[in-house]
């Protein structure tokens, strides 16, 4: 079986080491990095599964961090850190985490959080190794799930996990109604909580990313109290 190794990047070594020592206890393997930088060559040097950043470090900060390792690589993250606004959170999101914690944490809470988005995140791979996915085109959109690349009218657009989810999700759907929270369950593969405004943020960062603040003809269709469509 493939050992799970999870890197844990934060400037305050105290929290990096029980952070090690809850996941070592659950049996992954750990690597610790004090600094963005150090953070980045572990991530380029070695696979590593899963990644808990905090925010704040020397150097390169760990949105900086976050913007790099998604340049290359789709396995989860989740910030850990002492910013606690709401805005810090959204931010976070955008930048492409799957997830945000502050500070103070339950260890437990932590790894009970590592422990969802692995299973999520091994579980999609499984099924998308397993079973090729079709092209999907429209109006000059073409979606290649199995590549993870998304272009309109012949140009990259670079998107994180989550919009690349969200975006396949409705687009694989062209006729059905999603509301906020069954985009979430199911792109989160998360009960629901009251999350609709990170479903909310990430579709509105989608559609700017889409150019539908200038483009009449939008991708994605707002059902007013229902939730929404990929506009067929």
């Amino acid at each position: 079986m493939k050992r799970i190794t999870i890197l844990i990047a934060d400037d305050e070594i105290e929290i990096a080491d029980l952070v090690a020592l809850h996941l070592e206890k659950e049996g992954y393997h750990t690597v610790t990095a004090s600094d963005g930088q150090s953070a980045l060559q572990a991530v380029q040097t070695q696979a590593i599964d899963l990644a808990v950043l905090d925010i704040m470090m020397p150097g390169m900060d760990g949105y900086e961090l976050t913007r790099k390792i998604r340049e290359q690589h789709h396995f989860p993250i989740i910030f850990l850190s002492a910013k606690t606004s709401d805005m810090d959170k959204i931010t976070g999101l955008v930048m492409g985490a799957d997830d945000y914690m502050t500070k103070p944490f339950n260890p437990m809470e932590l790894v009970a959080r590592v422990n969802s988005q692995l299973r999520r995140f091994l579980q999609f791979s499984q099924s998308t190794a397993a079973a090729q996915r079709p092209i999907l085109e429209k109006g000059g959109l073409v979606i290649v799930p199995d590549q993870h690349s998304v272009t309109l009218y012949g140009k990259p657009l670079e998107l994180t996990p989550k919009e690349f989810d969200i975006l396949v999700l409705l687009a694989s759907n062209p006729k059905q109604v999603f509301s906020a929270e069954s985009i979430f369950e199911k792109v989160w593969g998360e009960a629901y909580f009251e999350s609709g405004n990170t479903v909310m943020v990430h579709i509105r960062t989608l559609r700017r990313k889409l150019g539908e603040d200038i483009d009449k003809n939008k991708f994605i269709k707002t059902i007013w109290g229902v939730g929404y469509t990929f506009n067929d």
